[in-house]
């Protein structure tokens, strides 16, 4: 498996888009607060790109637009519990951490509140097995924390965390999570994201052994979710946003299949935009995928090329988001909008727990 030394980035396409331009109005009660009663019959509105047409089925329907020669590739990341809730040893003041992303042995990347209280030295206390002390503050205001715990009691800091985070659920989300698992994917294996790789939600253990049995391909990549993916995208102008890098990794399995099936005619569906990303980072110009990983910025927005991949799961996203931004290139920024203004109509419900969309 090939590294990248260096985070990857796309060469930028020109564009004269706005980020207002992905702007739209969402009624606040379409945002879902909690997950359906069964993944796989949330709704699932299907768009066509060159006819852009519109359906509107159930996500258990999705194997009617899927062929044999096709392959699913999905992000078996796992959501930790990167959410820590404490108080400074020094003056008791309550304090809260939400971890971003590991930066070796311990040591995390963070976003705390109030960051006032977070000055270098500074020490959390958030259980009687877990402390964090404030190592050092990066440009853009995170911190580095090195996480303090019992080693002789626990292999690694997942084990604590397991004890002491809270699952880390997006703010417009204000309904307590009964089930944490329901924040996980049914194939979450790899655990480091700060956030769940939301299109996969919608799948069940059964609907892809049925997948499977109807000989579509099955493969997993990895990313590590990081709060950059979902944060709004506050630049004027686009090409002035820079995403921030996330870590990933593809095997040298799982791109010879994708490789074989594409080769075949095979279409090549990417579950979630963190998918898509992947491949696309890893993909030449003529579609071929390398085993790689590495660290990737790619920052996906109409105007872009895609190289690897055919067709798209994907959820319904935050106005003037990357992600917006992302699905706009896959098919048009138009055609997104008409359809993400039909889900409204038809009271679909939008976000993290929401319904679905199948790109074709």
């Amino acid at each position: 498996m090939m590294s990248a030394n260096h985070p990857i980035d796309n060469e930028r396409p020109p564009t004269s888009l706005c980020t207002a331009d992905f702007d739209f109005a969402l009624p606040p009660e379409l945002i879902a607060q909690t997950p359906p009663a069964q993944r796989d019959q949330s709704r699932l509105l299907v768009l066509d790109r060159e006819s852009c047409e519109l359906a509107h089925r159930v996500f258990g329907d999705i194997m009617s637009y899927l062929q044999p020669a096709d392959m699913l590739v999905v992000n078996s990341s796992k959501v930790i519990p990167a959410r820590l809730l404490g108080q400074s040893v020094k003056t008791g003041a309550d304090i809260e951490l939400l971890l971003l992303r590991a930066h070796g042995q311990d040591v995390w990347e963070t976003l705390v509140r109030p960051g006032k209280r977070a000055r270098v030295g500074a020490t959390f206390l958030f259980s009687d097995n877990l402390r964090a002390e404030v190592v050092s503050v990066l440009q853009d205001g995170n911190r580095l924390v090195r996480l303090l715990y019992d080693q002789s009691k626990y292999r690694n800091v997942y084990e604590v965390l397991e004890e002491t985070g809270n699952m880390p659920l997006p703010p417009y989300i204000k309904t307590r999570l009964q089930d944490k698992n329901r924040y996980q994917t049914v194939y979450a294996k790899e655990e480091g994201s700060a956030a769940a790789p939301t299109a996969g939600l919608h799948f069940t253990n059964e609907l892809l052994a049925e997948l499977r049995d109807r000989g579509v391909g099955y493969g997993e990549v990895t990313l590590h979710v990081g709060l950059g993916t979902f944060r709004p995208v506050k630049t004027t102008h686009i090409q002035s946003h820079h995403m921030h890098t996330e870590h990933f990794s593809l095997s040298r399995q799982t791109a010879e299949e994708i490789n074989r099936r594409r080769a075949a005619g095979g279409r090549i569906v990417a579950v979630g935009t963190t998918t898509c990303r992947v491949l696309e980072s890893v993909a030449d110009a003529d579609g071929t995928v390398h085993a790689m990983e590495g660290e990737t910025a790619i920052f996906i927005y109409p105007g872009y090329t895609f190289r690897a991949v055919d067709a798209l799961i994907t959820n319904f996203h935050l106005p003037e988001s990357s992600l917006i931004m992302l699905v706009s290139a896959f098919a048009t920024r138009e055609s997104i909008l008409h359809a993400y203004q039909a889900a409204i109509e038809e009271r679909y419900r939008f976000f993290s727990f929401g319904d679905a969309m199948l790109i074709l």
